[in-house]
């Protein structure tokens, strides 16, 4: 029973085995950041998400090597990792899946299961490309990111009438306060009607009295 307790307390794995891992760890998610980039299509891809993936993965292995089978580091790092607060909302549900998709490859790596962490990258990422390229994913590939800051104090919101107008389908995500400044940065999500109004979208836009710094994204280019 001493010999298992203690077998618990001093787990350590050798230097060969923590550079396999994270060999391994790092392929995987050069792996995964290149499944993201092909099969994502909407109008949020950033570059800094791409290399989180991949950190992610690298991140993850580290610190699964670092708990091994000790429960009281188990216990620390939960405590440690509770004093971090992550207030980067995530915007597309896809990005949630690779995020879990990062984690689940680093935290087999980290235990040593290199094979199935291999097979299940490459498996699971044929699987997201796939589902993207005969659409059975949510695509929106057709939706346009608007962002304007209103500074107008009324009760009204006269933009909502042209967008109603220009576009079939329209959400808000993000509303950020403007600091010192009277008025908020707006952000939408839209559909447009016709893709060839885009200038007549904007013009009318612009033609509200308290809208400023009008941008339309479509794939990291606005208009």
């Amino acid at each position: 029973m001493s010999r298992e307790f203690q077998g618990i307390v001093n787990f350590s794995v050798s230097f060969g085995d923590v550079f396999a891992n994270l060999i391994v760890s790092f392929l995987c998610g050069l792996i995964i950041a290149f499944f993201y980039k092909t099969s994502y299509k909407g109008t949020g891809y950033t570059n800094s998400f791409v290399i989180s993936l991949i950190t992610l993965s690298l991140i993850t292995t580290i610190v699964i090597m670092v708990i091994g089978n000790n429960l009281a580091r188990a216990f620390g790092l939960v405590g440690a990792m509770s004093i971090i607060r992550f207030r980067t909302a995530v915007k597309d549900t896809l990005d949630i899946v690779f995020i879990f998709y990062s984690l689940a490859i680093g935290m087999a790596t980290g235990v040593g299961l290199l094979s199935i962490a291999i097979a299940g990258t490459i498996f699971i990422g044929v699987v997201l490309l796939a589902l993207s390229k005969f659409n059975s994913l949510p695509s929106t590939r057709e939706e346009y990111l608007l962002q304007f800051y209103y500074t107008d104090d009324s009760n009204e919101v006269p933009y909502q009438k042209v967008i109603k107008k220009y576009c079939k389908s329209y959400k808000l995500i993000n509303v950020k306060s403007l600091g010192s400044e009277e008025g908020l940065e707006l952000s939408y999500y839209v559909q447009l009607r016709n893709k060839d109004k885009n200038n007549e979208f904007l013009r009318d836009l612009k033609n509200i009295v308290g809208i400023e710094h009008i941008n339309l994204f479509f794939d990291e280019e606005h208009f």
